[in-house]
This record gives C-alpha cells, sequence and structure tokens, in this order.
C-alpha cells in the first residue's frame, strides 16, 4: 500500500445556504467517506472548489477533517497555486495543522516551462518535510508535466508519487519506466482507473468514491491481488457512473449526487452553478441503476 492508500477522495466542500462553509457537513462526509471505501482524504482540490475558498476556510477545514478522521484516514492537502510563494504558505500551514501530506499542482495560467515546473516544485519540497503527491492536469493547468520533469522530481525525498489527469496512458506508462518503483501513480480520472492500474498504477484519487467507495476500493483491490477480470467487471459497471460525474464541470454533478444519496453538501459558488434539470437526470439514472438510491 502506498503512503496514502490505493483510494483518496477528492472530497467536496459543503456550503450552507448562504454558500458559506458548512464545516459541520464536512465532519460528517469526511467520516462517513473513511467508513466506505477511502483510505484518505483529499482536501481543498478541484473538487473542493479551492479557487473560491479564502486562505482561511482552506486552513479551517484542515483543522475540522483533522479533528474529525485523523487516524482513521489519511488528509491529504490541496495546497498547490501557480504562485510557488503561496504555494509554499499554504503546504507550510498544512504541515503546522499536522495533516499527512500534500498535493501540488502544477501551475496553472502562468504556463512555466519544464525547468519552471521543476523548480516549482523543488522550492515546496525544499520547505516542508511533508509527503507530496504532483497532481499533473493539462486540461485545467494549460501545461503537462512532461515524463522527464516526473522523473527529476521523484529523485526528491518528499515526492512520493504522481495523480496522473493527463488522459495520456502512454505518459502514464512512461513515467512508471522512468521512476522508482517506490514512486506511486495514482489515477486522476474515475473513468481511466483500471487502465492505469494495468500501467503500473496503485490506485486513484476519485470523485465517483463519494458515492461508490466501497465498490471502487474493492476493484482496485482484485486488480492488486491478480484478479484481473473481476476488477474489471467492476470497473466496466461503475463506468456510467463515472461518465454521468462528468457530464459537466467537476464537481458539480457529484453535489448532485451526494443529495440524491442523503448526504446533502450544499450549493456551488460562483463561477459554478448547480446542475440542470438534464444533467440531474443522468445522475439520478446512473446512481439508481447501481443500485445507489
Amino acid at each position: 500500500m502506498a503512503a496514502f492508500g490505493n483510494v483518496l477522495t477528492a472530497m467536496v466542500t459543503p456550503f450552507k445556504k448562504d454558500l458559506s462553509v458548512d464545516y459541520a457537513m464536512a465532519e460528517k462526509l469526511a467520516v462517513h467517506l473513511c467508513q466506505n471505501g477511502s483510505d484518505g482524504l483529499v482536501l481543498h482540490g478541484t473538487t473542493g472548489e479551492s479557487p473560491t475558498l479564502t486562505h482561511e476556510e482552506e486552513y479551517e477545514l484542515y483543522r475540522v477533517v483533522k479533528k474529525a478522521v485523523g487516524g482513521k484516514c489519511k488528509i491529504v492537502a490541496g495546497t498547490g497555486s501557480n504562485s510557488t510563494a503561496t504555494t509554499i504558505k499554504s503546504t507550510q500551514e498544512a504541515e503546522k495543522i499536522g495533516l499527512d501530506g500534500a498535493m501540488i499542482v502544477v501551475p496553472y495560467y502562468n504556463k512555466p516551462p519544464q525547468e519552471g515546473l521543476y523548480q516549482h516544485f523543488k522550492a515546496v519540497a525544499d520547505n516542508t518535510s511533508l509527503p507530496l503527491i504532483i497532481y499533473n492536469i493539462p486540461g485545467r493547468t494549460g501545461k503537462n508535466m512532461e515524463t522527464e520533469t516526473v522523473a527529476r522530481l521523484a529523485k526528491l525525498k518528499n515526492y512520493i508519487g504522481v495523480k496522473e489527469a493527463s488522459g495520456n496512458l502512454d505518459q502514464v506508462a512512461a513515467v512508471r519506466q522512468a521512476t522508482p518503483g517506490d514512486f506511486v501513480i495514482y489515477s486522476g480520472d474515475d473513468n481511466l482507473t483500471y487502465p492505469i492500474l494495468e500501467r503500473g498504477g496503485i490506485g486513484v484519487i476519485s470523485v465517483a468514491s463519494h458515492v461508490a467507495g466501497k465498490e471502487i476500493k474493492k476493484m482496485v483491490a482484485l486488480f492488486l491481488e491478480g484478479k484481473k477480470q473481476e476488477a474489471k467487471a467492476i470497473h466496466d459497471r461503475l463506468m456510467p457512473l463515472f461518465e454521468a460525474i462528468f457530464v459537466t464541470t467537476n464537481p458539480i454533478p457529484i453535489k448532485a449526487a451526494l443529495e440524491m444519496v442523503g448526504l446533502p453538501v450544499g450549493g456551488l459558488r460562483l463561477p459554478l452553478i448547480e446542475a440542470n434539470d438534464k444533467e440531474k437526470a443522468v445522475v439520478k439514472k446512473a446512481l439508481k441503476d447501481l443500485g445507489l438510491i
């Protein structure tokens, strides 16, 4: 098992009606997830609406969830930004609060060259003792971290793995070949978890695990036990759910799904909006077909 486990949930941030953070619901959701397949939680990532949370809200979320599930689940902070200084400060705050690690996204919008990416990630590592995960998601950041850069960073003691959401399976295979065996690869896309496992991944940082955590945990465990056909059968069965929760921008559909399964986590902060009726119907059908509602 990797340092943070095999199935981590990229947790949504619950909001009250006035769109202030609902910390009580965050506690409840964190406990639920840790009891239903999640080895760990990633807080304040894309799914957690990190662009519209203040730093004060971010740090309070860390404290609240650590108090609720610390010791039962690994807690990883999504501290990355497109400012190296800000990323370092947020990572240091997460370390002070006592979290288990941090996930650092490739800087978005400013599109640094590969050497700039290396220096950014190295500077973070130089200023914390936390275990770190690289998060490569070029569809959101506008910049792909190339295999050679991942391999360079894998030589630094802090970087224990990468969340791969490039959608490029050849790149995943290349990263596996270019990095030490103890450098872990997490799928960053639910629908690619099985093929990434085939290419040397050890699990997933998942959105769907909010509602299907036990099944995803079982699928990964079966694969790692060598029962690949059984694992693939579960993955194939879950595929309509994976597609439904990305029918529009994440985390819009998963917040609708949580409402449907009895875990109301509130709305979304602008510029995100709630799912429309058509989108909700797609989500509802996927949940019904799997017997989740």
